[in-house]
């Protein structure tokens, strides 16, 4: 059974308490002002990682935003009312911590892992980062640089332009298909006063999710974010409630850009074929992940042992999906020499087409056990649980036990990855090239 992370009444002397089958205690309490707070206290750990997380992503921005999603990732850390961005980076490396942030197209997460001890540290600064950046021009215009040197480093990336463009096709006309980190044309225009509007617009107590895994108490954690919250000046009214979740059921009206050449000088074609795939909160989202598996998930899959071990035409081939609420983007993806490009193209979409036909039992029962034995081990690590937190409060409104989550990829049919593999070769093909001039 799902764990529940239905809201609980602001205020509520309780919270949410779940024991999972490994042990774990998962705790969700709805703090003054809509504040979230998930824990997973881990038996036995003795690192914890916290993450801020603010449901906007650059999906999310207004026109005269653009770009700013991705500006206060990088602003948050340059300093705040009462620390240099000095301070910040030394607040960590004093104990051996490490802090991040990370910008999606749906959400920004602002995090930090450090020893269990140092936890109330670690909620001080990214709390104080989040509730009072400066962002002053004379930052600003540094990290203006900054980023549009990130994005120079990405567009000499021909994997990076790929696939950029790819989801750009794909999901053509509508935000989700914007570049995260924006173009260099607009980080070029836009001003201080448009992302300091987007920030205050958006880092509000409502939006906010703290969620914490590893070595943590839920109680002391719900504290030290009231009072981190309180001294940077955030108004947290009782009764207030959470932004709601995400619309899943947007229609998305824009057609698809089928095919895209990008003529670059390079001694490889960098090729992407694909089509609109499956929602986060499709009920087939296990029987995805054993058909990706099956068809470009491992060395052992059908992409990789036909086009790279069979006919040497790739060193890198493999096939992804990517979800958000309404929508996602199916892709299989292969790097070859020019001439070849044709030839890779049409066993990316025979494959593809190959598994409409159904996966064999052996495929099944391997791709199965891929990938419920990586699930496992990606779970090992603090980060990992403190990701699929925040993800679960995001997106689903409840987290799935590892149990679970195990029992659905090992509940998947041959007939059921047919299925989905002819809905998959059936919607309209994207089709991505980059490389030199035929």
């Amino acid at each position: 059974m799902h764990h529940d992370l239905a809201l609980v009444p602001s205020g509520a002397p309780g919270s949410d308490v779940t024991v999972d089958a490994e042990g774990t205690l998962v705790r969700r309490s709805i703090l003054p002002g809509g504040v979230r707070v998930l824990t997973e206290s881990i038996p036995g750990h003795h690192s914890t990682t916290i993450g801020a997380w603010i449901p906007v992503g650059s999906r999310d921005e207004l026109d005269e935003h653009a770009g700013s999603t991705h500006f206060l990732e990088h602003l948050l850390f340059k300093g705040t009312k009462q620390r240099s961005a000095m301070a910040i980076a030394e607040a960590f490396d004093r104990v051996g911590g490490e802090s991040n942030a990370v910008t999606g197209k749906e959400y920004t997460c602002y995090y930090a892992r450090v020893i269990g001890t140092d936890l109330p540290m670690a909620t001080d600064v990214i709390l104080d980062m989040v509730t009072s950046a400066r962002i002053d021009q004379d930052d600003f215009e540094t990290e203006r640089g900054v980023i549009l040197e990130e994005l120079a480093m990405n567009d000499d990336d021909p994997d990076d332009v790929a696939h950029e463009r790819f989801i750009e096709a794909v999901l053509n006309g509508h935000p989700l298909g914007r570049p995260v980190g924006g173009t260099p044309d607009i980080i070029r225009a836009t001003t201080r006063e448009a992302v300091l509007e987007h920030y205050h617009r958006n880092y509000v107590p409502e939006n906010l999710i703290v969620a914490a895994a590893g070595a943590v108490d839920h109680d002391e954690l719900c504290a030290l974010v009231e009072i981190s919250l309180e001294a940077g000046g955030w108004d947290l009214r009782p009764g207030a409630q959470p932004t709601p979740r995400r619309d899943t059921n947007a229609p998305i009206e824009t057609a698809v850009i089928p095919s895209t050449t990008i003529n670059r000088t390079l001694e490889q074609s960098h090729l992407l074929v694909g089509s609109r795939g499956f929602k986060a909160t499709d009920d087939r989202r296990a029987v995805l992940a054993v058909a990706n598996t099956i068809l470009g998930g491992g060395m052992s899959s059908r992409l990789f042992q036909e086009i790279r071990e069979r006919r040497g035409l790739a060193y890198s081939v493999y096939s992804f999906g990517m979800a958000s609420a309404e929508t996602g983007v199916f892709g299989m993806y292969g790097a070859c020499n020019p001439s070849n490009v044709g030839q890779v193209e049409e066993v990316l979409v025979a494959e593809l087409e190959r598994l409409a036909h159904g996966p064999t039992q052996s495929e099944l029962e391997r791709a199965q056990g891929q990938l419920m034995g990586s699930t496992v081990l990606r779970l090992e690590d603090s980060y990992a649980r403190m990701s699929r937190l925040g993800r679960a409060e995001l997106t689903f409104g409840f987290l799935e036990p590892v149990q679970e989550s195990l029992d659905e990829i090992r509940a998947v049919r041959t007939h059921d990855v047919a299925a989905l593999a002819a809905e998959l070769a059936s919607r309209p093909r994207v089709t991505v090239k980059v490389g030199p001039r035929a």
